[in-house]
């Protein structure tokens, strides 16, 4: 694969961010190399520049990247973070660089669980129906596919991809799985009484969650946006078939050192 066209989401609101998109859109020139770059919450200005784009470069932190991957979700382009920027640029252009596929997700909101009137959201790491901001739990009914899994007391559950294990999921107990696998981990956070600690489905399931009691209930996508739900409401989760394609540059670090060195971090 080679780079002819490079586009780059940053964050507006970070300086450093700010600095770096000026260094890179220097360093391709210096090079001849097309180049754009927009915001990374402009998904609009995104999605028009990336069906001509050969690569998006994230020039932010973890919600700047989640939000560039909504983008590509939509448009297939290869995504990467670049946090040492001239070097990861010389990879690219050099062809020094290998290719990760993802696996995403999609939820649907069904308003009293008709189809009629539901919405659709997508996800890089998760998918989560949470209380509010009144300290009181939910109940909610889980199934995968056609059976029952549980009816949790609990503050919510966590439908997260591979990619997104490390994340609220693992926080909430549930496993971490290699991000290259294509699986559904399925954990309730804060589970009153509940045996089941966390599943790992097939990506052929879907995962369906009925709101039945709550006081304020919202669904988080990506930790991006918070969209509140009812009782009676119904959210629907599964897996993607196409991935989000993402960048390793030469010398980068692999998934299970950096796991081992956030771990390592953890308090005690």
């Amino acid at each position: 694969m080679t780079i002819h066209r490079i586009g780059f989401a940053y964050n507006p609101t970070n300086e450093a961010a700010l600095d770096l998109r000026e260094r890179a859109a220097g360093w391709c020139r210096m090079r001849k190399i097309d180049n754009w770059a927009a915001q990374a919450q402009d998904f609009d200005a995104l999605c028009k520049e990336l069906p001509t784009t050969d690569v998006l470069v994230v020039l932010g932190g973890d919600g700047t990247f989640l939000r560039a991957a909504r983008a590509v979700i939509d448009v297939d382009v290869p995504l990467l973070e670049a946090n040492q920027l001239e070097e990861v640029l010389a990879h690219l252009v050099a062809g020094e660089f290998t290719i990760d596929e993802r696996m995403a997700l999609e939820g649907r909101i069904l308003p009293a669980g008709r189809v009629g009137g539901a919405t659709t959201y997508h996800a890089l790491n998760d998918i989560v129906v949470a209380r509010g901001a009144l300290a009181r739990v939910c109940r909610l009914d889980v199934a995968i596919g056609p059976s029952h899994l549980a009816t949790f007391i609990a503050d919510g559950l966590v439908v997260s991809s591979p990619t997104g294990s490390t994340g609220y999921s693992f926080s909430a107990g549930g496993p971490v799985v290699d991000p290259l696998s294509r699986n559904l981990i399925v954990t309730p956070i804060a589970g009153y009484l509940s045996a089941i600690r966390s599943v790992v489905v097939s990506p052929r399931q879907i995962v369906t969650c009925r709101v039945v009691d709550a006081n304020e209930a919202l669904v988080s996508v990506d930790g991006r946006e918070d969209i509140p739900i009812a009782v009676g409401d119904v959210v629907e989760v599964r897996a993607l078939d196409r991935p989000i394609r993402l960048v390793e540059p030469k010398g980068a670090q692999p998934f299970w050192d950096l796991f081992r060195h956030k771990v390592e971090l953890l308090p005690s």
